[in-house]
């Protein structure tokens, strides 16, 4: 079987915008802003709180706590550099914090949603990137 991290796939597209998330990432840290206006935590990385309009967003390590919201099996990649280790597990992801983001499901068989999860960066393509795999329950 493939490793993840011998997959032939692009990179992210780095931008000034998303890189304190995508260099934490390579550090081994989750990063989501929060809006030092109405303290919202905000997850994609904008310029601008979602939720009041300030552009008073800074970066924060968030917990890598979440829980399992949604999930898709993966068969047929959209990219055949992930054809090898496919199937694979997609899945939104609700961390602590309040955000929602879509993430890699590392684990052996089926997760449920609402499963507890905990961030688990992981080498895929060379490069570390945000992955999640489930608690266990022992």
């Amino acid at each position: 079987m493939t490793a993840l991290s011998d997959l032939k796939i692009p990179g992210p597209t780095v931008i000034a915008l998303t890189k304190p998330f995508w260099d934490g990432a390579a550090a081994g840290r989750l990063m989501i802003q929060r809006c030092g206006a109405c303290g919202q935590a905000v997850f994609y990385p904008r310029a601008i709180c979602p939720h009041c309009w300030s552009d008073r967003l800074g970066w924060e390590q968030a917990s890598g706590e979440a829980r399992l919201k949604s999930f898709s099996d993966i068969h047929k990649p959209g990219h055949p550099g992930w054809a090898p280790v496919a199937p694979y597990v997609v899945g939104l992801v609700e961390l602590a914090e309040g955000v929602t983001m879509l993430s890699l499901i590392l684990a052996d068989g089926p997760v449920p949603v609402g499963t507890p999860l905990r961030f688990a960066p992981t080498d895929i393509g060379g490069r570390v990137l945000p992955a999640f795999r489930p608690v266990d329950p022992g």
